[in-house]
């Protein structure tokens, strides 16, 4: 039996991430430097199985680095962001509802780096699932050059319009470098 005070281990963080580069050429070298920080803190990548964008920059960068990653990508995407080949375990699903539910199955952590519509939605679904209790995971908004500075204010808006509680706050943490993200996840752990 594990004590109460003992901290759990950091087995696999699911990074939430967009399957472009973004105007920000300073994304991919953080999505880089963070595959590297997995990597060295022998942390697996979860991930959306994409072989470009920022997706695929962080899960080169994990496996280059002897890393471990999972990629889960729906059979429909598969060609459309291009599957990486040579990950450590490579899961096709039917649906995106699959797939998200198998990277949060799969998943100690959570961290949203910039995106689309695609990682918004999977960051404000972890968000709800925390909310309503669903899971206790730490979720990182890695807000590298103020990237999700809009989501943190539209947040606080719906606090100020009393459209959900402000301990909303208490299920996220805002970093603004790719150095503190791990080191907030434990923090939490």
């Amino acid at each position: 039996m594990k004590p109460a005070n003992a901290k759990t281990k950091l087995a696999n963080v699911c990074v939430y991430c967009g399957s472009q580069a973004g105007a920000d050429p300073t994304t991919l070298e953080a999505a880089t430097r963070f595959g590297e920080q997995l990597a060295a803190a022998d942390v697996g990548l979860v991930y959306g199985g994409a072989s470009i964008g920022v997706m695929g920059a962080l899960a080169r960068s994990v496996m280059e680095n002897g890393g471990r990653a999972l990629g889960v990508i729906p059979d429909f995407l598969a060609n459309v962001e291009v599957k990486m080949e040579g990950l450590s375990e490579l899961i096709v699903t039917r649906s995106m509802h699959e797939r998200k539910q198998i990277m949060f199955e799969r998943s100690d952590a959570f961290v949203a780096m910039p995106g689309g519509i695609g990682t918004l939605e999977e960051l404000v679904e972890m968000l709800t699932w925390a909310q309503l209790g669903r899971h206790q995971h730490p979720i990182i908004l890695a807000n590298l050059n103020g990237f999700w500075d809009p989501l943190v204010e539209l947040l606080d808006h719906m606090i100020r319009q009393n459209f959900t509680a402000s301990n909303i706050r208490r299920f996220y943490a805002v970093v603004d470098k790719v150095d503190d993200i791990l080191p907030r996840i434990e923090a939490a752990l």
